[in-house]
């Protein structure tokens, strides 16, 4: 039986270190086998979130070799065993335990989003296109990888002013739902901040479910508060008659 050497993190919110395994690897295993491997052969107390291992529930979200992965989705056969492999907790939040971290904060931002709101006297009727665009915004399985990756919260912590990738996907499904009556715009400009994204698409190449953030969310919901703020014609508008 082969074997790889596996250098994981191992620590909480006050430091920690890498601690260097060497792992025992066969054909279709994935880099959630060895951390299962690890806490069942040598130390039973490394933490780590996982569930279906199907790469569905978004738990086991870390950074394999650097890069935002789902441990369950990424196959030893994808890597380079002839050097270490290394596994890390997601850095753009802080670390509970080892490769658990407290994406709490992703709940708390939820909450202030406005909830669908259907229009009075609706008939629900739906048509092909509007459902297949918000069917792409629901398949999130809020692995948070996209939160990870976006360089305003992970290079600079910008949790109190951007809402981040994952939560302009959930505002882009219910602005743009044909039977929603809610207005997110100026949430979007204030308290969002999506003018802080600058279209990197990082989000996107690290999505696992394979949403277009970017091009079908992001761009989208910029597009629509410019023309609300931003637009010569509104902005003199809104001088001579108010706000609404």
């Amino acid at each position: 039986m082969a074997e790889a050497t596996f250098r994981v993190f191992r620590g909480d919110k006050n430091g920690g270190e890498e601690v260097e395994y060497t792992v025992p690897v066969t054909e279709g295993m994935v880099v959630l086998d060895v951390i299962h491997h690890i806490q069942g052969y040598t130390d039973p107390d490394l933490a780590c979130r996982w569930n279906c291992k199907a790469a569905k529930c978004g738990s086991c979200s870390a950074e394999v070799n650097g890069k935002p992965s789902l441990m369950c989705k990424t196959r030893l056969d994808h890597l380079p065993l002839d050097r270490p492999v290394t596994v890390h907790p997601l850095k753009a939040f802080p670390v509970i335990k080892d490769l658990a971290t407290d994406v709490s904060w992703n709940f708390e931002v939820n909450k202030k989003i406005k909830p669908f709101t259907p229009k009075p006297d609706t008939d629900w009727v739906m048509y092909q296109p509007d459902v297949e665009r918000a069917q792409e915004f629901r398949k999130c399985i809020e692995c948070f990888l996209c939160q990870n990756v976006c360089h305003v919260l992970r290079e600079h912590d910008k949790h109190d002013n951007f809402i981040g990738p994952r939560f302009l996907v959930r505002v882009a499904s219910l602005e743009m739902h044909p039977l929603d009556n809610g207005n997110r715009l100026e949430y979007l400009k204030d308290e969002a901040g999506i003018a802080l994204c600058n279209i990197t698409k990082c989000c996107t190449e690290a999505c696992p479910e394979e949403i277009h953030i970017t091009d079908n969310s992001i761009i989208p919901l910029k597009e629509r508060v410019v023309d609300e703020y931003y637009d010569p014609l509104m902005r003199l508008l809104r001088k001579f008659f108010g706000k609404k």
